[in-house]
């Protein structure tokens, strides 16, 4: 008897224990996303900005992208996971989005 007492004491605590394992573990996805805000030059018209929009969330590791007011500077507020894209791959993104009126040009430039 004092046998299976301590076989299920030990079960709860191993329970408990790989419980408190893998809440740590998704906690640390969560703390694992980042927040920039990027300045935009050379937008001229809202697809502009949407075109630029939807290239950067096609990225692997972009789990949102929002554009803010258009204007000489547009801002877009990128979030995302460093691990799996960093902030020069987005900025690559961005750079190399084809022109509304003329999508061999590459008029969009980040300003520092």
């Amino acid at each position: 008897m004092k046998f299976i007492k301590l076989f299920v004491l030990a079960f709860i605590v191993l329970t408990a224990t790989a419980s408190i394992a893998f809440a740590q573990s998704t906690t640390q996805k969560t703390d694992s996303t980042k927040t920039v805000t990027i300045k935009v030059k050379g937008i001229t018209c809202s697809m502009d900005l949407k075109t630029i929009v939807a290239n950067v969330e096609k990225l692997k590791g972009v789990s949102s992208c929002k554009a803010g007011k258009m204007g000489t500077t547009s801002s877009l507020e990128v979030k995302f996971n460093p691990a799996l894209v960093t902030e020069k791959e987005i900025h690559t993104a961005i750079e190399n989005t084809g022109g509304c009126e003329n999508p061999d040009e590459r008029p969009y430039k980040i300003k520092q």
